[in-house]
């Protein structure tokens, strides 16, 4: 006899491959997954039903002490449910007062969803001062490196010609137009736009639009759509549109990151956003939590622990993490060409947490590294 703790990633198969119907399979699943959920200043009314409810199907929440007394207005709890549990409680919350209609939405939103199907992203810059040598092209190089880049796996092209690393200098849009417009006259002269999704990574309108019209179908945006511009651009062209998020700017953001609960703040940013997104009519919505942009060590691994906390919202989200110095804050005295091996490292446990655009330099490793890791955790 052997007892084995069992892979929560990937239940369903485990359960099929050990001998149980499919449809038995799915249900099993979602009684095995244990989700842990903080919710913060609800309501205290609200905090004592959800505990009702939550104990009256098998579920729990943890509450402060002397919430039964009403205390505090406000406290916060934490869900400890399965997935079962979380569909039960969205229906019976939605008609209860003190905002547990909101609550029902969140975890509506929480319950496990058919992971969308993991795309690299290639990272292509039309400039000279990118924090990676490696990424750096201009003229017919940069177009052979985007057939390179295609040949390896990747399924969307980022293309950007300022550098956002900390503390980089500031190019006005003639400058930032001067280095991309070669590259997006090619793609649209030799209809490359055709081969793979092309991102325009910049927040600057008129650079924006002339890659829309070259046939790029994504906005990568590092203000999160701050410029109203731009989002009445993604509207007009009907593209996508990455909502990143970063405190400060470029040249400032490192300096003195400072946050009450960076996973708290940045979901309220992405709440924000979203909703002037929704503003403006676009729908086609895409969330990045903006690793080493205006983030602490601290805080950039706290978001990659959580990061599965952010596919409530129902959106794919991106995670970019390639050769950044936080790997070498873990792992001191490792230069920037040495970062690979903690790339992957990152972006494939980030995969697990939800992520489905993957951001990197080094396509043709990460497109290896996905394959195995997909091989892994569909065997049956």
């Amino acid at each position: 006899m052997t007892i084995t703790k069992i892979n929560p990633n990937d239940l369903e198969n485990f359960y099929i491959s050990l001998g149980t119907e499919k449809a038995g399979a799915k249900i099993l699943s979602s009684k095995s997954k244990i989700n842990t959920i903080l919710i913060q200043g609800l309501h205290t009314g609200a905090a004592n039903i959800l505990k009702q409810d939550a104990l009256s199907i098998g579920a729990d929440v943890a509450v402060p002490r002397g919430t039964i007394l009403f205390e505090t207005p406000t406290v916060d709890v934490v869900l400890i449910a399965s997935d079962k549990h979380l569909k039960i409680l969205a229906k019976k919350e939605l008609s209860q007062p003190f905002g547990l209609k909101k609550v029902a939405n969140a975890l509506e939103s929480f319950v496990t969803k058919k992971q969308p199907k993991t795309k690299i992203m290639g990272v292509l810059n039309a400039n000279d001062d990118s924090f990676f040598e490696g990424s750096r092209f201009l003229g017919d190089d940069a177009i052979a490196k985007i057939e390179q880049m295609i040949a390896d796996g990747a399924e969307i092209i980022d293309i950007g010609a300022v550098s956002t690393r900390p503390n980089s200098a500031i190019v006005e849009a003639d400058e930032e137009l001067r280095r991309i417009k070669p590259i997006c006259d090619a793609i649209l002269e030799q209809k490359i736009y055709e081969k793979v999704i092309f991102s325009i990574d910049s927040f600057t309108p008129s650079v924006i639009e002339y890659a829309l019209k070259s046939g790029f179908s994504i906005i990568n945006d590092i203000t999160g759509l701050a410029n109203d511009e731009v989002c009445r651009l993604a509207k007009k062209y009907d593209v996508s549109v990455v909502i990143m998020h970063m405190q400060g700017t470029p040249q400032d953001m490192q300096k003195n990151p400072i946050y009450d609960d960076v996973v708290s703040d940045v979901d309220n940013f992405f709440e924000q956003r979203i909703a002037k997104a929704k503003e403006f009519g676009i729908e086609q919505i895409i969330l990045d939590v903006g690793i080493g942009f205006g983030k602490t060590l601290t805080h950039n691994l706290l978001l990659l622990q959580n990061l599965e906390h952010f596919k409530r919202f129902g959106y794919e989200i991106l995670l970019g993490a390639s050769r950044k110095s936080l790997i070498e804050m873990i792992v001191p005295n490792t230069p920037t060409s040495e970062r690979l091996s903690g790339t992957l490292a990152i972006h494939l446990d980030g995969i697990r947490k939800g992520a489905s655009i993957i951001r990197c330099h080094d396509v043709k490793e990460h497109f290896q590294a996905i394959k195995v890791q997909e091989a892994i955790q569909t065997i049956a």
